[in-house]
């Protein structure tokens, strides 16, 4: 099988951005009054998108401390994320070994590339600007940039859509069961990668059609199949 269009996950797929997501959340918590969570109880809870990661934060403080509900109001807190994570955005973040390889060797060969993340749009400009992955991707599609996001089969169906593509030649790459779960929706290729995040659970539970072991061999398995074709 020839793969024309490749989608990407952002956030533990690409780059491991659980530092600087988890250093907002706990900025914006604290500038409420609240304690700061553990950074990994924060990164478990990545993927979709940085206020809904807030607010399943705050629906175990308010388990944990039911009478903040009374004073503190959620979008206040998301509105608080907001500011602090454009702080902190790309600033202790670091591609995942061969991403800018892969992403460079993808586009040469005429691969059209996506970015389908469920992290807010001008966040994920940013963070692949101060990447400098930007200028690889034909398309940015973020959480918000839609009114639906991963796993709903119409996300990489729209970047397919505006790619031209066919989704039987199209794969997305991610490192969760809402990627693969996205992947299956829209009838393209499920593949994934062994890191990232996940809820803490391993990969394989998800049944991805292809696991693997890095991103070079992605780039690999692309090339190769264009190659025989």
């Amino acid at each position: 099988m020839t793969f024309d269009i490749v989608s990407f996950d952002l956030d533990g797929t690409l780059v491991d951005t659980a530092s600087e997501i988890a250093e907002a959340a706990n900025r914006a918590l604290e500038s409420h009054g609240i304690p700061p969570r553990p950074v990994e109880e924060i990164t478990q809870l990545i993927g979709a998108g940085t206020h809904e990661l807030m607010r399943q934060v705050l629906a175990r403080v308010f388990q944990e401390q039911p009478l903040l509900v009374q004073r503190i109001r959620t979008q206040d807190v998301l509105e608080s994320l907001d500011v602090h994570y454009a702080d902190t955005t790309g600033t202790r973040s670091a591609p995942y070994l061969g991403a800018h390889e892969t992403l460079a060797r993808l586009k040469a060969a005429g691969v059209r590339l996506a970015c389908t993340t469920n992290k807010e749009l001008r966040h994920a400009h940013r963070l692949l600007e101060m990447q400098g992955m930007r200028r690889w991707f034909d398309i940015v599609i973020g959480g918000d940039s839609l009114p639906f996001k991963k796993p709903d089969a119409r996300v990489l169906g729209h970047v397919i859509s505006a790619l031209g593509g066919d989704p039987r030649r199209t794969a997305h790459l991610g490192d969760s069961h809402t990627d693969v779960m996205a992947a299956r929706n829209a009838d393209v290729a499920a593949w994934a990668v062994p890191y990232g995040y996940n809820t803490g659970q391993p990969i394989e539970a998800s049944r991805p059609d292809l696991l693997f072991p890095s991103l070079q061999a992605v780039a690999d398995h692309v090339l190769h199949s264009r190659v025989a074709a």
